[in-house]
């Protein structure tokens, strides 16, 4: 097959290449340009958008023996993926711009234009296995290093993204995939992995969400308020600082009365009022999910798992699906979980899909 090899300049996507061109495949290696002015996002080893970055990629593919090109998706990713995190947050919502990313980008953007070059599919160094069912459709499954596991970010892809894609890492731990690395005098074997999000250059959100949204931002201020009591306990800057669950950085000028610490219950982003209580009153024990995304079939009820975050625990759950709408109810309550963020619904370990939850209760 011909294959296009998304390279981001770590580890991972470096090694991804060269299984592919292991494998036979005639493959091509790409970086992303993310961004117009790389130095205005992630600096260092704590990002992929970065110049050095590019370079490390470019250094990559030499040492496997590939093509190498740099493609400029920055528009793009600023529209889909920047411009859709501040509008979330601004909102009141929790958005994950990771799998935004995997959804608008590299699996639909990068996708398409590497079908109509006349690629085969897309190659990446995420942590994800892909198998054929029974039913001959492909299945996505958790990787075999779950701690490195991303199949989370990757439920948002459909059946024509999975037959168009492959995931080279999946059947290894990441100790394995470093040590290749090394031995195939890739350059990148002992590169930190990068983490947060990619365009917040100092990992300080509500920071750049300020300086960004300046006039777009719902409120400039507010009061934080007591669940129980209604007492005002402090005041904000802007409620997009704030996120469901939080509990640092809440600068609480008057403890609460029961002296328990306080956690974000609810964000008001019109009046700016931002309500705290203590950690029980965070509990969920049913979700509404929106904007579906199914990896194969579209199940009617399903006996489930379902993952609220990243690297967060799963959780048991009945699932139905009704048109659009995806209820969930949870046999263990999860806490602190927000609307925009994602629940991916797993079968075993296999990926069934996704949707944004939208309510909690």
């Amino acid at each position: 097959m011909k294959v296009l090899a998304a390279m981001s300049g770590g580890v991972d996507s470096a090694v991804a290449a060269a299984r592919a061109v292991e494998a036979g495949h005639d493959v091509t290696g790409i970086h992303l340009a993310l961004s117009r002015n790389p130095a205005s996002y992630r600096s260092g080893a704590r990002g992929c958008c970065t110049i050095e970055d590019s370079n490390d990629a470019r250094r990559a593919a030499d040492v496997i023996g590939i093509p190498f090109y740099v493609w400029d998706l920055s528009e793009r990713f600023h529209e889909d993926v920047v411009e859709d995190f501040m509008d979330e947050y601004a909102a009141g919502r929790t958005p994950n711009p990771c799998l935004r990313c995997n959804e608008k980008i590299k699996f639909a953007a990068v996708l398409d234009r590497a079908l109509a070059l006349g690629f085969d599919a897309v190659a990446t160094g995420h942590y994800a296995q892909l198998r054929t069912g029974a039913d001959g459709l492909i299945e996505m499954h958790r990787a075999v290093d779950h701690g490195k596991d991303q199949s989370y970010v990757l439920g948002v892809l459909d059946q024509h993204q999975l037959a168009h894609s492959l995931f080279p890492l999946g059947d290894s731990p990441k100790s394995a995939v470093r040590a290749e690395a090394a031995e195939r005098g890739l350059l990148v074997a002992d590169k930190p992995d990068s983490h947060d999000i990619c365009f917040v250059a100092d990992g300080d959100n509500a920071g750049w969400l300020r300086e960004k949204l300046g006039d777009r931002a719902p409120n400039h201020g507010g009061a934080i308020v007591d669940d129980a009591t209604g007492e005002e306990l402090g005041r904000h800057e802007g409620s997009y600082g704030f996120t469901i669950g939080q509990r640092k950085g809440l600068r609480l000028g008057t403890p609460a009365a029961d002296g328990k610490p306080r956690f974000v219950l609810d964000i008001e982003p019109v009046s700016g009022t931002v309500t705290v209580g203590p950690r029980e009153r965070l509990a969920v024990h049913r979700l509404g999910g929106i904007k579906p995304r199914w990896c194969g079939s579209v199940p009617t009820r399903l006996d489930a798992t379902v993952q609220l975050r990243a690297h967060g625990d799963e959780h048991r759950a009945v699932v139905a699906t009704t048109g659009d709408r995806v209820d969930i109810e949870l046999l263990d309550p999860a806490f602190g979980i927000a609307p925009g963020q994602a629940a991916v619904i797993y079968d075993g370990s296999r990926v069934v899909g996704s949707a944004t939850i939208a309510t909690t209760a």
